[in-house]
């Protein structure tokens, strides 16, 4: 299993935005209101801190790899040999700048397999908000 955990600060920021795109949800709220919700885990997924520290015991007990979103954003290579090393998986650095390159924010954001385009607009917005919006730290 691969776990990638992100900064709850941003986490609540994606959050909201999808949360106001995907019409599957209830009516939008404001950002205080979600926020709200979001602190006290009465969103759909239930409480963000509690998957992560979830997940974060689970690695004691399972082959699990947890990664961090900064530190993919920081340095996408090293992350990229992190996941290699857990897969015990050895390829050429071509193949492994390929995947930097189709992993890249740009890139997937540009991709309809990974931006969720093809949905429906009564499905997902992409007027309110892309899926896919900014992919920094700190926003």
């Amino acid at each position: 299993m691969i776990y990638m955990a992100q900064n709850a600060k941003d986490v609540a920021v994606s959050y909201y935005y999808f949360y106001q795109m995907v019409k599957l949800h209830p009516e939008p709220c404001t950002w205080e209101e979600f926020l709200d919700k979001f602190m006290t885990g009465k969103l759909a997924f239930g409480s963000c801190y509690d998957h992560v520290k979830g997940w974060w015991e689970k690695r004691k007990d399972y082959h699990i790899l947890y990664l961090f979103y900064e530190d993919m954003k920081e340095d996408p290579k090293c992350e990229i040999q992190k996941l290699l090393k857990f897969l015990d998986k050895d390829l050429p650095e071509e193949t492994v700048d390929e995947i930097l390159y189709h992993s890249s924010f740009d890139m997937m954001r540009q991709n309809p397999s990974t931006n969720y385009t093809t949905l429906p607009k009564f499905s997902m917005d992409h007027s309110v908000s892309p899926f896919m919006r900014k992919g920094i730290s700190g926003d």
